[in-house]
């Protein structure tokens, strides 16, 4: 093999070896692609579980729990769900609005109840009333609600002042705490 060969050899070996990155990172890209677009279905799929998953909660707890607050000796007559307030941006969502004459019920509902979702939830009854200036005169009580409710999560809400309520077999929701319990007024630090 002479050198002219021989080099001509290795041109046809490098034009051989720039096709196939040519071909492999037209394949990356095509592959790259589809894990995107395959992710970004996945992510719409579980927003979408999620988001049906907590209003079918929502409408496991909401049927009762008038009635329910009304037995505790709460003048509450209307129930809201779902209410939204935006503030310089920012947007603030409550699950269930119980409320009547100088008082409102703030009820969270998850499907299974952290500490996280509790802490989470006290602050959203802290700023209440910025968003949500109408109930400015009311006191503000809060309630946290689910399916699943661990007893160091319902101890944890508890001794913050919350009410406890868990979707039972029976009536299908229930407050947890006591009958003589006192619940925090969170207008009252406002």
């Amino acid at each position: 093999m002479t050198s002219e060969t021989m080099e001509q050899a290795i041109a046809e070996i490098w034009e051989l070896f720039k096709e196939t990155d040519a071909r492999l990172d037209q394949r990356i890209a095509e592959t790259n692609a589809e894990v995107t677009k395959t992710s970004q279905a996945l992510r719409k799929l579980e927003g979408l579980f999620g988001n049906q998953w907590g209003r079918l909660v929502e409408a496991l707890v909401q049927p009762g729990i008038l009635k329910l607050f009304q037995e505790r000796k709460h003048d509450v007559r209307r129930l809201y769900q779902r209410s939204k307030a935006q503030l310089n941006g920012n947007t603030m969502e409550i699950d269930i609005i119980l409320e009547d004459g100088d008082e409102v019920i703030l009820i969270e509902v998850k499907t299974t109840l952290s500490v996280e979702d509790v802490k989470d939830f006290l602050v959203d009854l802290e700023e209440f009333t910025k968003y949500f200036p109408n109930y400015d005169a009311h006191r503000v009580l809060g309630a946290v609600a689910g399916l699943d409710v661990p007893l160091d999560v319902a101890k944890y809400a508890y001794r913050k002042g919350l009410y406890v309520v868990r979707v039972s077999g029976t009536d299908l929701v229930e407050i947890l705490n006591e009958k003589d319990f006192t619940a925090k007024n969170f207008a009252a630090e406002a």
